[in-house]
């Protein structure tokens, strides 16, 4: 059972393990941007996630995959500029850490000294470990994220559930332990079945988060387009809308365009 929520002036890594502990779930949402960014920050988030899901939902793209690690250094120096109290964890972008660990410490370091960023996300387990360990070594906070791993899109070939068979779900624990292991401070893990996320949750150490992993997780996060219903063609079961902003925002756009062609605003009050 969850403990009721400590006031924190600064979440640290170290702050999401004693959360942990404490019993205390953890709360995260993506941001791309400073608007959105103070707005999450100020509304007392632990965690923000400045998601390759910037390709998709700032972008437009299809996948996460064509985002460049030039953007991702600008959306976090966005976000980062806005930041007083939460931890501010940034995705390495396809391309730049998978193949070559030299390569993974050059754009880990880039996006730390570039955006002031607090830490960096990888996806994948034991075939990036050496590229994991790199940037570890170097001093730079690693989140890793196991399960649906987006940037592997076009291997899976579907978003479907991941582990559900036995091999592939041993798989998973066993990233898991690793990323543990090596010194990893949280991992994500993405739509996988919920008692198999539990149990991952209950053998490891470090807080595990959640998205369409159930919730005997540490935490939960979403893409914050998708919660605010700025999106509305992605609808998946984990997805909980706690506003219709397309619906909202739509609406307001519309009432804009009807008093500009009226002639009703600016009305004498709002002139100088």
């Amino acid at each position: 059972m969850s403990t009721a929520k400590k006031e924190y002036k600064r979440i640290t890594t170290k702050t999401l393990v004693d959360m942990k502990k404490n019993g205390e779930k953890i709360a995260m949402l993506t941001a791309y941007d400073y608007t959105m960014g103070k707005i999450v920050d100020s509304a007392g988030i632990d965690v923000i996630l400045v998601g390759d899901s910037a390709s998709n939902v700032m972008a437009g793209h299809e996948t996460t995959l064509p985002i460049t690690l030039d953007q991702m250094i600008y959306h976090a120096s966005s976000v980062i500029r806005a930041i007083e109290r939460s931890l501010v964890v940034v995705d390495l972008p396809f391309g730049t850490y998978q193949s070559d660990p030299k390569e993974a410490l050059r754009s880990a370091i880039r996006i730390m000294k570039e955006s002031g960023a607090h830490a960096v996300k990888m996806e994948g387990g034991k075939e990036i470990k050496e590229s994991i360990k790199r940037i570890l070594h170097a001093g730079i906070p690693v989140m890793g994220h196991l399960g649906l791993t987006p940037q592997s899109i076009y291997k899976f070939g579907t978003y479907t559930v991941r582990a559900k068979e036995e091999a592939e779900a041993q798989k998973l624990k066993d990233d898991a332990k690793l990323l543990e292991k090596m010194g990893c401070f949280a991992v994500v893990l993405e739509k996988v079945p919920a008692k198999l996320a539990e149990e991952i949750a209950k053998e490891i150490t470090i807080p595990v988060i959640g998205i369409g992993a159930g919730g005997g997780v540490d935490g939960q996060v979403l893409v914050m387009h998708d919660m605010l219903g700025m999106t509305h063609e992605f609808n998946p079961r984990f997805l909980r809308r706690y506003l219709d902003l397309y619906q909202e925002m739509g609406n307001a756009f519309s009432q804009y365009i009807t008093d500009v062609k009226s002639g009703d605003f600016p009305n004498d009050e709002e002139q100088y």
